[in-house]
């Protein structure tokens, strides 16, 4: 079989992101997924069953490690001569369309998801803007999450490769079956709030994701706190890990987080079913995404989505269909939008009623995995 290799920059995008595709697509190629911290990649293969191969690939700009690294990955594609090396995660995509132009890899994949300059501005934004153009240039094929991500590379010239969004968009899919609201019975739903300390006649908004300031965090918590004050069986449940490195939230919302009782904060979680099944809304306000999976998770289990009008997001969510679409940034049209939700009951069970019917039809995740595959197949008949 010929070789496929699949490029991220954290194992944990494998796990979650990518879950379940290496281990389809193992069937067509000799599959390896490459990415940094080499336990956590070993452990990821063997519930894929593919190779791995680790390199160090750190996030943030590290000149001389990135070098290393695409030397490294240049001599590995040289010995190995994979047919298809295929990258998701910018940095991961970047190192490893260079190294593989300069192997001379026949075919080079990019996908491209969120766009970091998009939330950026001046030196910053430049930096990210060229370092996209790059990567771009150095892969045979570009492949955009969505259409938002196709119209902005468009829009800001970062290539001019044919650009085709395959099938409806998202570069998983869902597993609806395995992401259902039929799973939980009302008994185990009494039991995860019981847990949590919520009261069972709470109305709970819910948020997954790094909680960072990106991810419109800070606007969450800010607008959740005006409405708790006169809402006060309101709940906010935070899924995902709190980062400071990178992009870290304001120290007020960081303090709410942790002192407000109305506010649980669960850290990263495997599962986050047992959240989003106990939950009235689904609430997520991020500044850029490429196509998040989270908002499709949500819907498969029936939530009411509120979302900020950028790519990927304003794909899934119609406004008043499945869902509701206000500016990035804008906390007052966010309080607006959750308070409308909060006491509507009949426009919240409108949109819940489309909300699984939208995923089940546009993104199941059977059909993302065959579409990918029908790409690779054409590129073994060119």
């Amino acid at each position: 079989m010929k070789k496929l290799f699949r490029l991220t920059t954290i194992p944990a995008s494998f796990a979650s992101l990518l879950k379940g595709q290496p281990h389809f697509l193992q069937q067509y190629y000799d599959v390896t997924i490459i990415s940094s911290d080499k336990a956590e990649l070993e452990r990821v293969g063997i519930v894929e069953g593919v190779k791995t191969y680790s390199v160090e690939l750190i996030r943030r700009i590290t000149p001389i490690k990135d070098l290393r690294a695409v030397w490294k990955l240049y001599c590995y594609f040289r010995k190995e001569k994979p047919f298809i090396v295929h990258a998701n995660t910018p940095k991961a995509s970047l190192l490893g369309m260079l190294a593989a132009k300069q192997a001379r890899i026949p075919n080079r994949i990019y996908t491209v998801t969120g766009l970091r300059f998009e939330a950026e501005t001046g030196l910053k934004r430049k930096i990210l803007i060229i370092m996209e153009k790059l990567t771009c240039w150095a892969a045979t094929k570009v492949i955009p999450e969505g259409q938002g991500v196709k119209k902005t590379l468009i829009r800001n010239k970062i290539t001019s490769k044919p650009l085709q969004v395959i099938a409806n968009g998202n570069i998983n899919g869902i597993d609806t079956a395995h992401f259902s609201p039929t799973l939980y019975s009302p008994e185990q739903k009494g039991k995860i709030m019981n847990k949590l300390n919520i009261p069972i006649h709470s109305f709970i908004f819910c948020f997954v994701g790094r909680l960072v300031k990106d991810k419109g965090i800070n606007e969450l918590v800010q607008a959740f706190i005006e409405l708790n004050r006169t809402y006060l069986y309101a709940k906010l449940l935070l899924v995902g890990p709190l980062e400071r490195e990178l992009d870290p939230l304001l120290p007020e919302t960081e303090k709410e987080i942790q002192s407000n009782p109305n506010i649980i904060s669960v850290g990263g979680q495997a599962d986050v079913r047992p959240y989003l099944a106990i939950s009235d809304v689904f609430v997520f306000p991020s500044y850029r995404e490429g196509f998040p999976n989270v908002v499709m998770e949500a819907g498969a289990m029936e939530l009411p989505c509120i979302v900020t009008d950028i790519n990927g997001c304003n794909e899934i969510i119609e406004e008043g269909v499945n869902g509701l679409i206000i500016p990035p940034k804008n906390k007052e049209r966010l309080q607006e939008k959750m308070q409308l939700l909060l006491e509507d009951s009949r426009l919240r069970n409108r949109l819940k009623q489309n909300a699984r019917s939208m995923i089940t039809s546009r993104y199941e995740q059977r059909m993302v995995w065959e579409a990918l595959l029908a790409e690779y197949r054409n590129l073994e008949n060119q």
